[in-house]
This record gives structure tokens, sequence and C-alpha cells, in this order.
């Protein structure tokens, strides 16, 4: 069995599918035994990755011991250079049955020897139909009561917050179903609670952005609160397929909207940048 590289978004089953090979090819009594779990955050430090990750890894050595083991890394993308040259080390002189498992979401983050000693896998978002599959089965399990008449958009609602990302898709149901909004079914307040736009103001929002009337534009931002920079991007990004908008107008656009997102991170005021980046969509419409 080789080192392994899962790569791919988040909620796609990268650490299921690792505690799973492990758990297989190992026997129940000695799981905990064998398996060190750790995340980034655990492994930043270069005196933990000599000690705890080395430690584990040289047992094999000293006792001789051929048994099974796997050392498995979340987040391994957010390791420091530093730190991923001497896990590289560590990987390529440990004991030959002592495997590693990496999980990240970007792999470009992940240095070059490391990614050579590894078989890559790359996970991708899940489907809609995968997602609410999922959904169903858990609702079920749950003994949660949806009217069926309200199934469809309930689920088509927790697909879209999740963009396939199956944990969120489960939270965003555990989150409705605390605030008791399931029993409701208000598809809306589910977006709401998300960081999105419910359905009623972006169709306002877009209204006035097809009539490039940036007064109605601030007066509707006036009125919205817990707004997520980067939802709200998702969604006006899908309600600009019906604008007419040139296809170099449109690579423009999304630059812009690179530059927005980077200095909302940078601590920028979002509201101010979100308003910006309306302002540059109504520019790029065509008459």
């Amino acid at each position: 069995m080789p080192h392994m590289i899962f790569a791919g978004p988040a909620g796609t089953g990268k650490t299921s599918t690792a505690l799973i090979i492990a758990k297989n090819a190992i026997k129940k009594q000695n799981y905990y035994a064998n398996v060190l779990e750790l995340n980034a955050s655990d492994t930043v430090r270069m005196d933990y990755v000599r000690g705890v990750i080395k430690s584990f890894v040289n047992q094999n050595l000293i006792l001789n011991d051929n048994t099974l083991k796997f050392v498995i890394l979340d987040e391994a993308d957010n390791i420091p250079t530093q730190v991923q040259q001497a896990l590289r080390r560590i990987i390529e002189k440990g004991s030959s049955n002592v495997k590693f498992i990496l999980l990240c979401n970007y792999i470009n983050k992940i240095i070059d020897p490391i990614v050579s000693r590894c078989a890559v896998f790359r996970f991708t978002n899940l489907t809609k139909n995968k997602i609410i599959e999922r959904l169903k089965f858990i609702v079920k399990k749950e003994k949660l009561q949806i009217p069926q008449a309200h199934e469809t958009k309930l689920f088509d609602t927790l697909f879209f917050i999740s963009g396939g990302d199956l944990r969120k898709a489960i939270n965003t149901l555990q989150m409705s179903v605390s605030l008791e909004l399931i029993e409701k079914l208000d598809s809306n307040e589910i977006l709401m609670i998300s960081g999105f736009l419910e359905d009623k103001t972006l169709e306002k929002l877009m209204d006035a952005i097809k009539a490039k009337d940036m007064d109605e534009v601030k007066k509707i931002f006036d009125t919205i609160e817990n707004l997520d920079s980067r939802n709200f991007i998702r969604q006006i990004l899908e309600q600009t397929v019906d604008l007419n908008i040139q296809s170099n107008d449109y690579v423009s656009l999304l630059s812009f909207i690179g530059d927005v997102d980077y200095r909302i991170s940078q601590g920028a005021d979002e509201k101010m940048q979100l308003i910006a980046l309306i302002g540059q969509l109504i520019r790029y419409i065509s008459s």
C-alpha cells in the first residue's frame, strides 16, 4: 500500500475515506494504538513533527513491529513549507509499514517531494442527487416529519447552501431542525441564517441592478443583515447568466470579484466592497 494524498474541496469524503481505509486494514482492538490522527494546527510546529510523529513512526523500527500503522494528516496544505520538508524526511526514512495519508484542499500547497512519494486521489464536489439522497436517508433515520409538498424545495435549498459540500448540507439540516425551521418549512429563514439573501430580497436587488438604479441598491443593502460576502457573491454570479454582459467584460468582472474578496479578507468594509461590486456589475451590463 502506498502513501496517499486525498485532495479536493471540503465535505467531499476525504477524512471518512481515510478512516475507512485505516479501520479496514487494522483490527478493531488495535485501532487507536496504530492510527495517529492529526490536524494541521497540531503539526505547524517543527518540534511537534520531530517529537510526536517521528516517535510514532519509529516505534516499528525499535520494537521490530510489522503491524500496519497509519498517520492521517488533515488540512495538510496548511503545514508550512519548512515543516513539510521535515515531514518528507520522516516519510522517506520511516518504517515501511507506516503509511501516511495526507488530506488537503489545495494540492499545489504540498511540496513536490511529498507529492512524488504518494498516490494522489482527487475528490470533487458531490452531485445534487448524491447529497439529497444522503439528506433523505438522515431525515428518515431521524424520523423528521416533512410534508411531501415542501420536500423538494427544502432539499433544493439545502443543496444550494452546501455548494456540493455534504458536511455543510448536514450541518445546515441539523441547525434548521434545532431552530424548528423544518417544521415551519421556511426556506428563506434557512437561507438567511446561512448568510445568504432570501429569495424576495435577491429578486428586488436584481431588479435594481437591471434598472441600473444604485440608489435602490443602497436602500436594499441598508435592510440586509448577517450577510456572508462569499455567499452573496455566489448568489449574484448565478444571477448574471440572465444579464447581457459581453465575454471580455465578464472576465473583467471576475477579476474585480477576486479583488473585492481579497480586500474583504484584509479587513475592508464588507458592505462598501459589495456595493462597489454591484456598481461594477451595472457598468458591464449592455444597454
